[in-house]
């Protein structure tokens, strides 16, 4: 990436004293009035506040001031709860490299290892690979519980030992986010292949966009580009998550229109939810083009400016061959709207679900601006399925636990794949044996 490719953005300048604190009182104002859960608010909150206000206040850098903010914020042990400046100058390894990582014990001390490389992200181009060992970022070794971040918009080199056992310097272009608000870099978003005997796979990387409109039909098009295949691998390993694009996957499980879930923020939870949510209105298609947004203006406008719940409902896009024989593979991260997804298919006994436990992080989110530049990133509502539950904090257990073996993947043996696979061809002859 050269000089001139980079788009510039507008940094902080350096704050006063008095600026901090102000913008530290916006945002413990912005958490009493959208954080969705106000008990969490009291008590061991109000000490941690008083705690860590004097380090903030004494930040004596706009990084420190940063950091200083996020350590508070990690004292409500949330999800999706984030404290960043709207020049997106840091991002995770997440965000900035499309890749997630573990810790674990190696030859060379407690380390990161790379576990899910989306195709397209900035560390599948740059050839990192699940399986390699992080040692240092720019130069600097990183070792957790200090989590790697990266300067959005620069080339950063990344240090890792590869499956060779050799170190290895990568270059890394980390290119500037497409909005202001979510702070991502997009990998390639669906592949679908076919792993033999009537098996296909199809993989989703994350669900970006309100709506998904793009996302969804990438989704169509891999199942397309299947054809009939009599089971199917849905590969939700790493994906963190996003927007209503997840309702197509949901819908590709069942022929029917089935009730999914709803986001309450605290103002709208009560004792006879059961009946209330009866009268929720309900999206249940997404559109194929922009160009028809409209008419979801027309329908949902009123209810979303009343602030009012939404219910998702699957799509019924009728019979697919797969049906009874679809395998959901997750892992540590599969987190949101991916986690919804899970969810869905456990409830309604749609899938075999293989892999490690998800993240537990389902709640709606959004961002609010706290002065000079700052935004907060908040949780407003609680995620429940249509049958009731609250999944935050309380990750999915698979149907089958395949732990992810990181000596094994530098081997290139996916051993949670292998086992999907496995499963998959057994249930198909079974069946096909049956009848």
């Amino acid at each position: 990436m050269t000089k001139s490719s980079v788009v510039t953005s507008t940094l902080p300048a350096q704050l006063t004293t008095k600026d901090r604190s102000v913008i530290l009182d916006n945002v413990l104002a912005a958490l009493q009035k959208r954080f969705y859960s106000p008990e969490k608010l009291k008590g061991d909150w109000q000490s941690a506040v008083e705690h860590h206000r004097p380090i903030i206040e004494g930040a004596s850098t706009s990084d420190a001031f940063e950091q200083a903010m996020g350590d508070l914020l990690a004292e409500l042990r949330s999800s999706h709860l984030g404290f960043f400046h709207s020049s997106a100058r840091r991002a995770s390894s997440r965000a900035a490299l499309s890749a997630t990582y573990l810790a674990d014990a190696t030859a060379y001390g407690s380390r990161w290892i790379f576990q899910d490389v989306h195709s397209g992200g900035a560390a599948s181009i740059a050839g990192i690979e699940p399986g390699d060992v992080l040692l240092r970022v720019d130069g600097r070794e990183i070792t957790p519980p200090e989590h790697p971040v990266f300067q959005m918009g620069k080339p950063a080199t990344v240090e890792v030992v590869g499956k060779d056992g050799r170190n290895r310097v990568a270059q890394v272009d980390v290119a500037r986010p497409k909005g202001k608000k979510l702070h991502f870099v997009e990998p390639t978003l669906v592949e679908a292949r076919h792993l033999g005997d009537g098996l296909g796979y199809l993989k989703v990387a994350m669900f970006p966009g309100m709506v998904g409109i793009d996302v969804a039909n990438e989704i169509s098009g891999g199942v397309e580009k299947l054809g009939a295949v009599a089971s199917l691998i849905i590969d939700l390993r790493g994906n963190t998550g996003g927007g209503i694009g997840a309702l197509r996957v949901m819908s590709l499980l069942t022929p029917n229109r089935i009730p999914v879930g709803f986001a309450l923020d605290r103002r709208r939870v009560t004792a006879n939810l059961e009946s209330e949510k009866q009268k929720f209105r309900r999206f249940s298609r997404i559109p194929s083009s922009t160009k028809t947004l409209w008419w979801l203006v027309l329908q949902f406008a009123p209810t979303m400016v009343a602030k009012k719940p939404i219910m998702l409902e699957t799509e019924g896009l009728g019979r697919k061959q797969f049906h009874g024989r679809i395998i959901l593979l997750v892992n540590r991260h599969t987190a949101s709207a991916a986690e919804m997804i899970v969810a869905f298919a456990r409830e309604n006994n749609l899938a075999t679900v293989i892999g490690e436990k998800t993240a537990g992080k389902l709640l709606s989110a959004t961002s609010v601006k706290v002065g000079h530049g700052f935004r907060l990133a908040l949780p407003t509502g609680a995620y429940y399925t249509w049958k009731g539950l609250v999944l935050e904090g309380t990750p999915i257990e698979p149907d089958e636990q395949v732990e992810f073996d990181w000596r094994l993947r530098r081997s290139d043996i996916d051993a949670q794949l292998k086992q999907a696979t496995e499963y998959g061809l057994a249930v198909r002859a079974e069946q096909a044996g049956a009848n």
